[in-house]
C-alpha cells in the first residue's frame, strides 16, 4: 500500500488528527488539504519522513482542489463548520465545496471517496446547517456516484467542540443552560470510532455507494449529557431549562461573538433529535463496536476538575 495516495480535506482538524495517523500506520502518503498549512504541521510526526504533506487547497478554490486530488487513489472529506462567518458559510463548505472535491476526485479517477456529513442532514431541514448538509450529500452522490457517506452524531474525544465546551462553562458559571429542557436525543460517537470506519470504507469496495450513519453504544439526552459531564469534572451546578424561543432570543447577541457558544441556526438543530435511524447501516455493518461515552470522558475531562473536595453534580 506504499505507493497509494489519499487526500484529506480539513485533515487537521478533529477527525482528522485522528485518522492521519491510523492511515499513516497502513502506508499510505497522505496529502493534508487545508486552508493554512502552517497550522498542520503538527500532524509530520504522525508518519515517516514525507508521508504527511500538509498542502493549502480552501474548498473554494477548484484549481487547488483539482490540484490536491491529482494522482490520488482515495478522497476524504471532513470539512464542516458550525457557524458562519463571511466566506466561510454552509452553503460554501458544505454543499459546494463538497461538490467540488467529488467533482475533482471523480476527474482524477480516484478510486474512492469518503464524504463525512452528519445525522440530520436533510435538503428540506429546518435548520441551514442541515439543509446545507443535504445539499452536499446531493451533490457528492451525483458527482461520484460510488461514494461512501458518513453521517456521525455528535462526535467526541479529547478535542470535541461539546463535551469541552461545556465543561468549560462548568468551571464559571453557576448554571448551565437546557435548550428546550434538554430533551433533545443524542448518540454520541467516539472520534476514534469515525476515524475507523473510513478507514474501514477505504479498505474494501463492498462500502462504495453505501451511507452508514454512525452512533454509540446509548442514546443519551441533552440533560444526561450535562449530568454525566458535571460528574465526570466533579462540579455541582444547576440545570436551567431554557425554552426553544427564549434561546433563540438569547443566541442573537450571542452570534456577533468571534466564536459564537450558540447561534439561532443551532437551537434549530436541537428541536430534533439525532440518533441513529431505524433500519440505517451503522457501525456494526463496518465491523466496528461502539466505543461508550463513560470510558473515554475520564481520559480528557480531568483538567476541568477543581483541585479541592470532591463536589458532587446537581441532577436538575
Amino acid at each position: 500500500m506504499a505507493d497509494r495516495v489519499a487526500t484529506i480535506f480539513g485533515g487537521s482538524g478533529f477527525i482528522g488528527r485522528h485518522l492521519v495517523g491510523r492511515l499513516a500506520k497502513q502506508g499510505w502518503v497522505l496529502r493534508v488539504a487545508v486552508r493554512r498549512p502552517a497550522r498542520a504541521g503538527f500532524l509530520k510526526p504522525l508518519g515517516d519522513v514525507g508521508q504527511i504533506t500538509p498542502i493549502r487547497a480552501p474548498v473554494q478554490d477548484p484549481v487547488a482542489v483539482e490540484a490536491a486530488v491529482h494522482g490520488a487513489t482515495a478522497v476524504i472529506n471532513l470539512t464542516g463548520i458550525l457557524y458562519e462567518r463571511g466566506a466561510q458559510d454552509f452553503a460554501a463548505v458544505h454543499a459546494r465545496g463538497a461538490q467540488a472535491i467529488a467533482a475533482a476526485a471523480a476527474a482524477a479517477g480516484a478510486e474512492s471517496l469518503v464524504h463525512v456529513s452528519a445525522i440530520g442532514a436533510n435538503l428540506r431541514g429546518a435548520a441551514d446547517y442541515a439543509r446545507s448538509k443535504g445539499a452536499g450529500e446531493a451533490a457528492v452522490e451525483a458527482a461520484f456516484p460510488r461514494a461512501t457517506i458518513l453521517r456521525p452524531s455528535i462526535i467526541f474525544g479529547p478535542e470535541d467542540d461539546f463535551f469541552n465546551r461545556f465543561a468549560a462553562m462548568a468551571r464559571l458559571a453557576p448554571a448551565l443552560p437546557l435548550i428546550g429542557g434538554g430533551h433533545t436525543k443524542f448518540q454520541p460517537v467516539y472520534v476514534g470510532d469515525v476515524a475507523a470506519a473510513i478507514v474501514a470504507c477505504l479498505g474494501s469496495k463492498r462500502h462504495q455507494g453505501q451511507c452508514y450513519e454512525l452512533g454509540g453504544p446509548r442514546v443519551y439526552s441533552f440533560a444526561d449529557l450535562m449530568t454525566l459531564m458535571l460528574r465526570e469534572i466533579h462540579r455541582k451546578r444547576f440545570l436551567i431549562p431554557v425554552p426553544f424561543a427564549a434561546a433563540e432570543i438569547m443566541a442573537r447577541p450571542l452570534e456577533l461573538l468571534p466564536v459564537p457558544p450558540l447561534t439561532r441556526d443551532q437551537v434549530r438543530l436541537l428541536r430534533h433529535d439525532n440518533v441513529v435511524s431505524h433500519g440505517a447501516q451503522t457501525l456494526a455493518d463496518l465491523g466496528i463496536t461502539p466505543t461508550s461515552v463513560e470510558v473515554i470522558l475520564p481520559t480528557y475531562l480531568d483538567r476541568y476538575r477543581p483541585h479541592g473536595r470532591f463536589d458532587r453534580p446537581a441532577l436538575s
